[in-house]
């Protein structure tokens, strides 16, 4: 009887826990995703998924441990004791871990920010050590505020680098929007020549027509498949749209690029604004010195500083192809409040004259 009573309770207690995953996830799904705007709910919210995860991180590390235990009782011809449940005994380690875990990477990496530079040789390149901030992914939203910007712009600028360039999904909360373009506006002049925008797939998602009219009303230089000369340097920036319909992904991000190339002079010291990390090959074949992505979030996990989850041809930081260099940024903010392995971060590129 008294194993029956302990076979409900366990019975009681997952139904309980399901119950509870199923309602969080749609509650969850539902503001996010559905309304996406800034409230009193962000920590609840940030608590949600802190359970989901640990949930999830709970189960990898039981699975991962029963399959090394079998694995090393199969090398070391270990026997059988059925009399013996280390596993069980010591099964409130795995929550206790994946609730720890969890925790840090919502409350503590995800606010975590690290600064990377990274030097990047410039053919017929002037201004030898001409310094480029990127930012990347912002996402306004229910994780991230105006006022979380603006901290972000003061770190960035603090650097003194000579340009700041944002590679799209910043504006996705159109309660924010308008608030936001205006704080960019107010920090143009914290950079020597200005900041400068290219359009993410989210930029779409919150109404892109509506969000360049608020652009347009800023000193924001905002590059839409064009190119232009940075005022007095011999550096030019071109930024490219994201290519919203996926079956014509491909030919579409070849369109958009010929259409940014079309006024470039011949050999000029080219950086490309792109927020998919697929122009990193197309930048390539046209010998572009630098180009900056985003939009993988480096993957939001990772282990020794590689993403855990490489779904990207390019998912996180350099990549080199000849001459051509592309970085792809691992982003400041995200959806899903939650990092592992992979901060938030400002990248500078000091660009060098060869």
């Amino acid at each position: 009887m008294r194993y029956l009573l302990a076979g409900r309770k366990l019975r009681y207690a997952r139904l309980t826990i399901l119950a509870i995953d199923l309602v969080a996830i749609g509650w969850f799904v539902m503001h996010a995703v559905r309304y996406h705007q800034i409230s009193g709910n962000a920590v609840f919210l940030e608590l949600i998924v802190s359970f989901i995860l640990a949930q999830l991180i709970g189960s990898v590390f039981v699975m991962l441990a029963v399959i090394i235990r079998c694995l090393w009782r199969r090398m070391m011809a270990v026997p059988v004791d059925k009399s013996r449940r280390r596993l069980l005994r010591k099964a409130a380690v795995y929550p206790a871990a994946a609730t720890g875990l969890s925790l840090y990477g919502s409350f503590v990496e995800r606010d975590s920010l690290v600064e990377r530079s990274y030097d990047i040789p410039v053919h017929h390149l002037v201004e030898d050590g001409y310094r480029i901030a990127q930012l990347s992914d912002i996402h306004l939203g229910s994780f991230f505020s105006v006022a979380d910007l603006e901290t972000l712009l003061q770190h960035a600028a603090a650097a003194k680098p000579n340009l700041l360039a944002i590679t799209g999904d910043l504006f996705d909360d159109n309660a924010q929007n308008h608030q936001a373009a205006r704080l960019l506006d107010r920090y143009v002049d914290a950079f020597p020549d200005g900041i400068w925008y290219c359009l993410g797939n989210h930029e779409h998602f919150r109404g892109v027509t509506a969000i360049l009219e608020n652009l347009a009303k800023t000193r924001v230089q905002v590059l839409v498949n064009e190119s232009r000369q940075v005022p007095s340097r011999s550096i030019f920036l071109a930024g490219v749209d994201y290519p919203m319909d996926r079956p014509n992904f491909t030919e579409l991000s070849k369109e958009y690029m010929e259409e940014a190339m079309e006024k470039l002079p011949a050999g000029a010291p080219t950086v490309l604004l792109a927020h998919h990390p697929d122009f990193i090959d197309l930048s390539a074949e046209r010998a572009i010195a630098l180009t900056l992505s985003g939009h993988t979030h480096g993957s939001q996990f990772g282990i020794f500083g590689l993403p855990l989850f490489p779904v990207f041809k390019y998912t996180r930081g350099m990549v080199q192809i000849g001459e051509s260099y592309g970085y792809v940024h691992c982003g400041n903010g995200s959806w899903f409040p939650c990092r592992i392995g992979c901060p938030p971060e400002i990248a500078y590129f000091n660009l060098r004259a060869v």
